[in-house]
């Protein structure tokens, strides 16, 4: 069997800091290594991210016959991705967002819950039987192979909720262009799966105040947080459109409006 300890001792101990840090890299990046926890003779393929799945499958799934457009909107923690997508609903944007569908698969009686309780124990319960998202994410914060384990629990049912969500749209707004909220769209290597992307943007200084002061917790607390995800200006990078959220809500209202006149410009050519 291909154990984790057998692909250790084929790194040379000098290499080891160096090795981690590029598989970290590499992760963050939406390539995975789930062989380290699947074993040589494990099916892995659940375990894969969306983007590692037939395209031409999931371009049904995301297509069907309809004539929307899928816009993907995602940002560093606490940019304020929320009040965007509350704006783009009020232009008329439908809203799957994957922080709700994350909440949906996990709830009791779902597989995905079973699947949590199963592996990391009851200790990651609360007293009425819901899960302890905070105590959770504690768990894996720091355990790249926890939090790997923990996305294979949960992503497949997100995706399968995801493409449910589309048909229900499509089905009532044939041509309406859907808004995906999606935290770690860069990191998970999801850009395939829309034809435009938004990156709502702050300066990283204001976005460890702003999750500080939302969470209670300190500025360096909130800046470690920050290292497990991209560097926002990186995310800025992939997008087709830019939201710069460190003014008024005035000024960002008129940037989404803006935004949303130019997806309709591009829906008419």
């Amino acid at each position: 069997h291909a154990q984790d300890e057998d692909l250790v001792m084929a790194i040379p101990k000098d290499m080891m800091t160096k090795a981690l840090a590029g598989l970290e890299t590499l992760y963050r990046r939406g390539v995975r290594y789930p062989i380290s926890f699947a074993g040589a003779e494990g099916d892995v393929g659940p375990m894969f991210p969306a983007s590692y799945a037939g395209l031409e499958e999931v371009s049904e799934k995301l297509k069907g016959n309809g004539n929307h457009l899928l816009l993907g909107v995602t940002g560093g923690i606490a940019s304020g991705k929320s009040s965007v997508s509350d704006m783009l609903s009020a232009l008329g944007a439908p809203l799957i967002d994957f922080d709700l569908l994350a909440r949906q698969v996990v709830e009791p009686g779902t597989q995905g819950y079973k699947d949590i309780v199963d592996y990391f124990g009851k200790q990651v319960l609360q007293e009425n039987g819901e899960l302890d998202r905070k105590k959770l994410s504690n768990v894996v914060f720091s355990d790249m192979e926890k939090r790997k384990k923990l996305e294979s629990f949960t992503h497949p049912y997100i995706y399968d909720e995801f493409f449910k969500g589309i048909e229900q749209i499509t089905q009532k707004q044939p041509d309406a262009v859907i808004q995906v909220s999606v935290p770690l769209l860069i990191e998970l290597n999801l850009q395939f799966l829309f034809d435009k992307l938004l990156v709502v943007h702050v300066k990283p200084q204001t976005q460890a105040e702003r999750l500080a002061a939302r969470d209670g917790i300190t500025e360096a607390d909130a800046e470690n947080i920050m290292k497990s995800q991209l560097p926002i200006d990186e995310k800025a990078s992939y997008a087709d459109f830019v939201i710069d959220n460190e003014g008024t809500l005035e000024d960002t209202k008129k940037q989404v409006k803006e935004v949303w006149e130019s997806i309709n410009k591009i829906r008419q050519k």
